[in-house]
């Protein structure tokens, strides 16, 4: 089966981690160069002052941006996200919403100094805002990219081995 935008959005926001954490991905776009998830602050995702709990917040903005990346790039590229930073500029509350966009040319970009295995890591940056528009927290996010080793060796039998890079997972 396929993976589709709209396949993945619902699978995300029934995923367990974000079902439980208020969570919920409204969006990938046909093309993988958007997506929008909005986080529920509810009994459940709020702190001890009732206001949206910080690693809920976190969390409702860690995949997307590799997951952008990896879409677009294809299965030639390893993508992964390394590392992230959140700034709090005043309380959550309600409904918070992070929308996150890699546009093609980014992506190509990435592409292009990727190419040969080269490791490239690149910063990504969105807001988080409450139903009014106001921001909340402003979040950056970096991703790694490396185009993956395409090396096969003959065995003395004849058969061609992959690298751990090929390899299917088990």
């Amino acid at each position: 089966m396929r993976v589709t935008p709209r396949r993945l959005a619902v699978g995300m926001s029934l995923w367990i981690p974000n079902l439980f954490s208020g969570i919920r991905v409204r969006r990938f776009a046909d093309d993988w160069t958007s997506a929008t998830v909005e986080l529920h602050v509810n009994v459940f995702t709020r702190n001890y002052v009732k206001t949206a709990f910080g690693g809920s917040m976190s969390a409702m903005t860690d995949p997307y941006y590799f997951m952008l990346v990896m879409h677009q790039l294809g299965r030639d590229y390893v993508v992964w996200d390394t590392r992230g930073e959140i700034e709090f500029l005043k309380p959550g509350r309600g409904l918070l919403t992070a929308h996150f966009a890699v546009p093609r040319e980014k992506a190509e970009a990435l592409r292009e100094r990727a190419r040969g295995g080269a490791k490239v890591l690149e910063w990504f940056e969105t807001d988080i805002t409450d139903a009014s528009g106001d921001v909340v927290a402003r979040v950056r996010r970096e991703v790694y990219v490396r185009e993956k080793k395409r090396v096969t060796t003959a065995s003395a039998d004849g058969a061609h081995r992959l690298d751990s890079a090929q390899r299917p997972a088990r």
